[in-house]
């Protein structure tokens, strides 16, 4: 596949999706760098602004497998990843596949649930395997993990730690759409159908699991300058130190940053990465890398103000 190719079933995906999820470009775009970069993506927004209808639509554009998970405070390990049983009938111990063995995985408001059931997803999605009684079981390819949580209900979360959320490689922030988007979003549902659900119906598939491996080797063939790279590690490195911060970004967000910007570098039809690449990946990699301090939160800042500064004030290498 030619990167002109590669851009445009990029933009077909979009259009396909657009046709399900109305607005939220940005989001869309957001979370197919991940896909292509082959990452997680924690997706942060109030109940009902159509995260699962996003997973649903992106599964149906390669003809993807998609499954949900409902987070809860009495969810094991095992209802994640999977456990044996046994037959009667056979007299046989049967392994019993969990819903991580898909495509495209919705691990919805994964802060409800325990340490040890959110561990067990985040091995998932490091490693793209399970251990099931001794025996390793891969999950298909592509695999991909969109974990959503409330940001306004605290009662009853068990907060990821900053080591697990590193393991993400974007952080999204969804918010409500437009105005129009909103008359727009009302008049889809309620037109001549019964029930208040978007449909994924219309979405053609445009391409296959295949396909999308392809784009995702593609991206990572995708050429990174020296003096860009250290531009993006020069970013990471200043969160460590910059005034407001309490908590910098560790290598792995340096790693992640050079990721999604070779994922952006496709998506805007180049053969190597430009510091514009770096910058437009910049927030969703490195927002829940850091912490603000005390003093910075009580003034009513957020991670993004500050990672701007730093993006402000770094000088990018010249082209």
């Amino acid at each position: 596949m030619q990167l002109t190719q590669a851009s445009e079933l990029v933009e077909q995906i979009k259009k396909e999706i657009s046709k399900a999820v109305i607005g939220q470009k940005k989001v869309v775009e957001e979370t197919l760098i991940a896909l292509i970069a082959g990452g997680n993506v924690l997706i942060e927004g109030v109940p009902g602004l159509g995260k699962t209808l996003l997973v649903k639509a992106l599964a149906r554009t390669f003809d993807g497998e998609f499954s949900r998970i409902q987070f809860t405070p009495d969810l094991m390990p095992a209802d994640v990843t999977g456990h044996v049983m046994f037959d009667m009938k056979s007299q046989k111990f049967n392994i019993r596949k969990g819903p991580v063995f898909t495509n495209l995985l919705l691990a919805d408001e994964i802060n409800r649930a325990p340490a040890k059931t959110q561990a067990a997803l985040l091995e998932v999605m490091q490693e793209q395997q399970v251990t099931i009684e001794g025996k390793t079981f891969k999950t298909p390819l592509p695999f991909m993990t969109l974990a959503t949580q409330n940001p306004l209900e605290q009662e009853g979360t068990y907060p990821l730690p900053e080591a697990q959320l590193d393991r993400f490689l974007l952080k999204i922030f969804i918010d409500y759409p437009s105005e129009q988007e909103e008359v727009d979003m009302i008049h889809s549902v309620t037109d001549n159908k019964v029930g208040g659900q978007l449909s994924v119906s219309q979405i053609n598939a445009v391409a296959n699991a295949e396909t999308v491996i392809g784009l995702q080797q593609l991206a990572a063939n995708i050429d990174v300058d020296r003096e860009v790279m250290k531009y993006a590690v020069r970013i990471v490195r200043a969160t460590r130190e910059w005034q407001g911060l309490s908590i910098g970004a560790g290598p792995r967000g340096s790693i992640s940053l050079i990721r999604a910007s070779r994922a952006m570098a496709l998506i805007n039809s180049h053969n190597y990465v430009t510091p514009d690449d770096i910058k437009q990946v910049a927030l969703p990699v490195l927002r829940h890398r850091v912490a603000l301090s005390p003093e910075m939160e009580l003034e009513g800042y957020t991670t993004d103000h500050l990672i701007e500064g730093i993006l402000n004030k770094m000088e990018a290498p010249r082209q």
